[in-house]
């Protein structure tokens, strides 16, 4: 039973408040309401209503702000991804969760403050001085930014309504930047060969088993001698190693499964010569003058002084290049070998084959076109094309 009262504030301006017991017998209230009705209102539904439907939520409960609650979802968020994706969930809550909603309680936090929020990120924020001239106070910020920061808020009130502090998460259902897809750069055969010509001979062992088998740079570096099966031609890729603050972090695969992958006849010299005279737990791949030590290639290859820029000008290709950009080729060279959806799905690691033709939709463009003239010729040979072609001069 919620009982409303009238009372005077500091000021002599009358507002209502709410007197009512929790569910644990307890004696608390609700205060601040300018019109009777709509504490009375108030109290049917947060307190009447909802004691009877078992939804009810303590106000107290949704003081606790999101600064509070953040580091118990970040430590839940450690515990269940990998070390590079919780390095950038980490720095997203340091760098625009925390300044901005740290002090917040999760009660206050509202769709519409929400939303003013991410589309600042997104749009950055700029002022104008006395003159006119406008003044970059924030630069925009990706869609892939924007999203992870959202991401993270959204979390931290997710557990909250879980948690019974809020009803409902506000973040959720407001309106966010969609992506864009960056377009695949692919190499031809030709233009592959051309640009392991043009680097070092110990990269161009990297740039051949990158673009012709398209495994990911983090499950090329952890590759031991006994994850290759010379005899069928197979690579076993049961670790990732990515790179973390810098520092390589050997765990899972992206997808959390191991998986063997096949590697193309004129890559067999190049296996057999790395696994030749060495110990099953030996590295394929080892930094150059640093027996047992990873490579660490990744970033600054593709700058305009790095090794893959300078082997790309050297080969005659224009354009720029990454690391990963060599996955898409062996995507590309696959496709064009005539390996189905499936095949293509399980040499990359990907979830799913839905996923393979999502990333790579304009792979299969010539698959339409080779579809309709199957279709053609089967039409034609059951006549089917001539009783159309019938029907649409009589009805002329």
């Amino acid at each position: 039973m919620a009982n409303v009262t009238r009372y005077k504030t500091s000021k002599g301006e009358t507002r209502y408040r709410v007197r009512y017991r929790k569910p644990d017998g307890t004696q608390t209230d609700k205060r601040g309401f300018k019109r009777k009705i709509d504490a009375e209102n108030w109290a049917a539904k947060r307190v009447t209503t909802a004691k009877a439907e078992g939804t009810y939520i303590d106000p107290q409960a949704g003081k606790a702000t999101v600064g509070e609650l953040g580091p118990a979802w970040l430590a839940k968020k450690k515990l269940s991804t990998k070390p590079s994706h919780y390095r950038t969930l980490e720095g997203a809550w340091e760098k625009w969760v925390k300044p901005e909603w740290g002090n917040t309680p999760v009660s206050a936090v509202t769709r519409e403050t929400t939303q003013q929020w991410v589309t600042g990120i997104s749009q950055g924020k700029t002022v104008k001085d006395e003159r006119g001239n406008e003044i970059v106070l924030a630069k925009p910020r990706s869609a892939s930014v924007v999203l992870r920061a959202h991401g993270v808020l959204a979390g931290i009130l997710d557990d909250a309504k879980k948690d019974r502090r809020i009803p409902d998460n506000p973040a959720r259902g407001i309106e966010l930047p969609r992506k864009r897809r960056k377009k695949h750069v692919y190499l031809t055969a030709e233009q592959l060969d051309r640009l392991a010509g043009s680097v070092t001979p110990w990269r161009r062992d990297l740039v051949l088993v990158l673009g012709l088998c398209g495994m990911r740079w983090g499950e090329l570096i952890p590759l031991r001698v006994m994850d290759v099966d010379l005899e069928k031609h197979r690579i076993y890729i049961g670790v990732s190693a990515p790179m973390v603050g810098g520092v390589i972090i050997p765990d899972d695969t992206k997808t959390y499964k191991a998986r063997a992958i096949m590697y193309p006849v004129v890559l067999d010299p190049i296996m057999r010569r790395l696994c030749a005279d060495r110990k099953p737990g030996d590295l394929l791949f080892e930094q150059p003058g640093r027996e047992g030590m990873m490579i660490r290639e990744w970033g600054n290859a593709s700058r305009d002084d790095g090794w893959l820029s300078v082997g790309l000008r050297r080969a005659g290709i224009p354009g720029h290049l990454t690391i990963h950009d060599l996955r898409h080729t062996a995507a590309s060279l696959m496709v064009r070998a005539g390996a189905n959806v499936k095949a293509v799905q399980r040499q990359l690691g990907h979830k799913s084959a839905a996923m393979t033709l999502d990333v790579y939709a304009d792979l299969f463009d010539d698959d339409l076109d080779e579809l309709s003239e199957r279709m053609g010729e089967m039409l034609a040979r059951e006549n089917v094309g001539k009783m159309w072609a019938n029907e649409v001069s009589r009805a002329a």
